[in-house]
């Protein structure tokens, strides 16, 4: 049975300055498109069952940056829809709701049209969705998910077994790979936060 590895796209603008990015496709910063480069010698040499990414562009230029090919787009996995919060930073939001918290309230404010946001529980079902189709390539392999920190977040609480809101335990910095791996046939965090080598 193969291993889930998240792979959090690199460095972009928003990212660098704690803005929230869902739908809003910017590119990666030049740090960014270091730290996906900087994972090829994790992946060189090797073949995935699977290689899933998010829609999104920063997503995708770090699986390819990275070395990872035959990368599959999964509208399923795009960041946590912030609604009217896109592009604003906590502590802004805190100013006008200094009790709210993401992994507890979702997005009560709908954005544009398109974006009504969502709740924990909506990004959850999404990631049970992802982990099912993973589930059927695990047997051949390793099965690589490119996102965002939110969603693989989220992701991870799921494949343990968790509610989507547990989420808010695993932090995920960019450009790093995180590993879940099986225990006595049950899901287990084997590597968290990875940063290739220097």
């Amino acid at each position: 049975m193969g291993d889930l590895l998240l792979v959090r796209h690199g460095e972009t603008e928003w990212s660098r300055s704690g803005r929230h990015t869902s739908w809003t496709d910017l590119p990666l910063t030049q740090h960014g498109e270091e730290q996906a480069k900087s994972l090829v010698p994790l992946f060189a040499g090797r073949h995935f069952a699977l290689v899933l990414t998010s829609p999104l562009g920063r997503a995708m230029r770090t699986a390819e940056l990275a070395g990872l090919t035959g990368a599959v787009s999964d509208p399923d996995m795009h960041e946590w829809d912030y609604g009217a919060y896109e592009g604003i930073a906590t502590v802004d939001i805190h100013r006008t709701r200094p009790d709210w918290y993401l992994w507890n309230d979702g997005v009560p404010a709908a954005g544009p049209d398109g974006h009504p946001g969502e709740s924990p529980a909506e990004v959850g079902e999404r990631a049970d969705r992802v982990l099912a189709r993973a589930e059927k390539s695990l047997g051949d392999g390793d099965v690589v998910l490119v996102a965002h920190a939110h969603f693989l977040r989220v992701l991870t609480a799921r494949r343990l077994g968790l509610p989507a809101a547990d989420g808010r335990l695993f932090q995920l910095g960019t450009g790093t790979l995180s590993r879940l791996s099986l225990e006595h046939d049950r899901p287990v965090i084997t590597e968290w936060n990875t940063l290739p080598p220097a």
